[in-house]
């Protein structure tokens, strides 16, 4: 009999021995990501479900996040710049330096980045990964330590989405080194390390492309705006972040010997009540000169060039004969649209104006206020075209948009990113003429 009891409480004190042994081998780790900013550097506030996110509501939140919990992990797949014109170039300038005051641990290089030149990515001083660069101007790895946990941060740019694929001659900046790849995420896992693969490529072509076998977590192709749910692909936790910088997404890790046991996923959302970090303050006063100064010469340059009769004609114009809707339109906030403009201080920000006034960008449109103010507002010729023809023929040569219907006309500017709740049906009945 004492001899089976004291087997019981041997037995008994190996248990707890070994539950405190797992115990302690338990950590916990949070880890804060994203995806493509795709060039937007603040929110649009043209519309409440579109004024999330932005630069200077980033950086409030991540210093909250930080406070909470200084041992969090902060990453991007990448696709931070976006570049469809000369403008572009300013503002792809300051989110690089934006982004640098938010302090990320690691970020991947996409295609996108590279739009400027791999000279404006390598100047930026920011925590680039590129794993299959042709050389060692960029790391291939990145290891980030907390609370005892390591991090090994690699990132995967599809040679086959390459923008220099259809150039002639050698313009290559990425190998296609599969099999390297594989060989440095096994040395990161067997050094005890979290791998995490970011990359462009959606989960089934990363799946088949680069096996995901030394993969722990696996950022996939960013979806539009709206984070995904995280799904396990074997035993690799696949995220994919949401675009163009409105929400992060949060997910806290249980580790056990290094290796994730279970997990806890959330998406944060940037709405205009979490105010602007005042470290980005001259920061953002500064973009905002920049652009203004850029406008400027851009109006003089226009003014020069301006030559001859406007095709546009202006809302008084247009009152003469259409009485009953010129003051139908009076009343609406079309008719303020370029004073809500001055309101917020981005009347000199190209992307906003195009939708505030008449013709902008376009020959005889408006310009600046002193040279066309009779253009400011989202006017009669905003929906209908250009009037002058219409208005010298008395009604006898048709408006340009007269074939369009009326949804195609509010697509002009109502799109998704600058005004996703729109809905036809809803916004017609305050400007029906």
């Amino acid at each position: 009999m004492f001899r089976s009891l004291s087997s019981q409480v041997l037995l008994l004190l190996i248990l707890t021995l070994c539950g405190a042994a797992s115990a302690a081998a338990a950590s916990s780790l949070g880890l804060i990501y994203s995806g493509n900013l795709d060039g937007e550097l603040e929110p649009c506030g043209c519309s409440e479900a579109g004024d999330l996110g932005g630069l200077k509501r980033r950086a409030t939140l991540l210093d909250r996040l930080r406070a909470e919990n200084p041992q969090l992990v902060v990453i991007s797949s990448g696709g931070l710049l976006h570049v469809e014109g000369a403008g572009d170039r300013l503002k792809s300038e300051y989110i690089l330096s934006g982004f640098k005051q938010l302090g990320y641990d690691a970020i991947g290089l996409q295609w996108r980045d590279l739009a400027l030149g791999p000279e404006l990515v390598l100047e930026a001083g920011l925590p680039w990964v590129a794993s299959n660069w042709h050389d060692d101007s960029l790391p291939a790895s990145r290891l980030i330590e907390r609370s005892g946990a390591r991090i090994a941060f690699f990132s995967w740019l599809d040679p086959q989405q390459s923008p220099l694929q259809q150039m002639q001659g050698s313009h290559t900046l990425v190998d296609d080194d599969v099999a390297g790849l594989h060989r440095a995420l096994r040395q990161a896992k067997a050094d005890g390390a979290i791998t995490v693969l970011a990359t462009e490529l959606p989960l089934k072509l990363a799946a088949s492309e680069l096996v995901l076998e030394d993969v722990d977590i696996l950022i996939q192709r960013s979806a539009y705006e709206e984070y995904g749910e995280p799904v396990m692909q074997g035993k690799t936790l696949v995220l994919q972040p949401g675009s163009r910088g409105m929400r992060l997404g949060r997910v806290d890790l249980t580790l056990v010997d290094g290796r994730i046991q279970s997990w806890q996923h959330q998406v944060l959302p940037m709405p205009d009540t979490i105010p602007d970090a005042e470290k980005m303050r001259d920061w953002y006063e500064d973009y905002n000169a920049a652009v203004k100064a850029a406008y400027l010469k851009r109006v003089e340059l226009r003014k020069q060039r301006e030559q001859g009769q406007s095709p546009y004609v202006g809302e008084e114009v247009c009152q003469a004969c259409h009485q009953t809707e010129h003051k139908i339109w009076s009343a609406s906030d079309h008719a303020m649209a370029y004073d809500d403009l001055e309101a917020v201080g981005k009347s000199f920000d190209p992307e906003c104006i195009q939708c505030h006034v008449v013709g902008f960008d376009k020959p005889g449109g408006f310009v600046d206020m002193n040279m066309t103010g009779h253009l400011m507002g989202v006017q009669c010729e905003s929906c209908h075209g250009a009037g002058r023809a219409h208005v010298e023929a008395k009604g006898a040569v048709a408006l340009p948009n007269s074939d369009w219907d009326k949804e195609k006309m509010c697509a002009q500017c109502h799109t998704q990113p600058h005004s996703p709740g729109f809905a036809f049906d809803k916004y017609w009945p305050k400007i029906r003429h």
